[in-house]
């Protein structure tokens, strides 16, 4: 890892996308899960176009296309409990692209790394639980850990453990939030 212009803008670009993706585990509107989610994987699509990680930039592809998705759907249709035909086949064509994205730019076993993340935090997205979303944010943040190893990302090592960390606690908070409604209702 050589400390250029290039790389120190791309690690910048990494924190900012940090900073935007750990407020989402705090935030209670899935709506604005989406929208925040979005600005994060357009700062990281940046750090990975500077880093060469081109099967990174593949996966920001995807997650762009998701959370669009995702955004125009809550706005025409509100927010839905309950998964739909249509939810499932969305989801299914997600990972086709995901896999269709995959084929022109592997680099090695070690680049699918953030192939699986993709592929987890997609269907974490897709869920309607936000506690879901919050439990699916531990293994997807294990993974990106991973690939930010790879691809020599030092704030994105950093950063993705400080965020696995928000996770846990994020979703820990919900369970117990959880617990505290139940109880009171009985």
């Amino acid at each position: 890892m050589e400390l250029t212009l290039q790389y120190i803008v791309s690690q910048v670009f990494t924190i900012i996308m940090y900073i935007l993706l750990a407020s989402t585990y705090y935030l209670k509107d899935r709506k604005n899960i989406l929208i925040v989610g979005f600005l994060s994987t357009l700062s990281i699509a940046i750090a990975y176009i500077l880093l060469n990680a081109w099967t990174g930039v593949a996966m920001c592809i995807v997650a762009v296309v998701r959370n669009l998705n995702c955004i125009i759907d809550e706005k025409k249709n509100g927010s839905k409990s309950k998964t739909t035909k249509i939810d499932i086949v969305l989801l299914m064509l997600l990972y086709v692209i995901t896999i269709f994205l995959t084929l022109f730019t592997y680099d090695g076993f070690l680049s699918l790394l953030s192939v699986f993340a993709t592929m987890v935090y997609t269907y974490a997205v897709w869920q309607k639980k936000v506690i879901v979303y919050k439990f699916y944010g531990i293994p997807g943040g294990i993974l990106w850990i991973a690939y930010n190893i790879y691809i020599m990302s030092l704030f994105g090592i950093i950063l993705e453990s400080v965020l696995l960390v928000f996770s846990s606690i994020g979703y820990i908070l919900e369970l117990r939030k959880q617990k505290n409604h139940k109880q009171k209702k009985a």
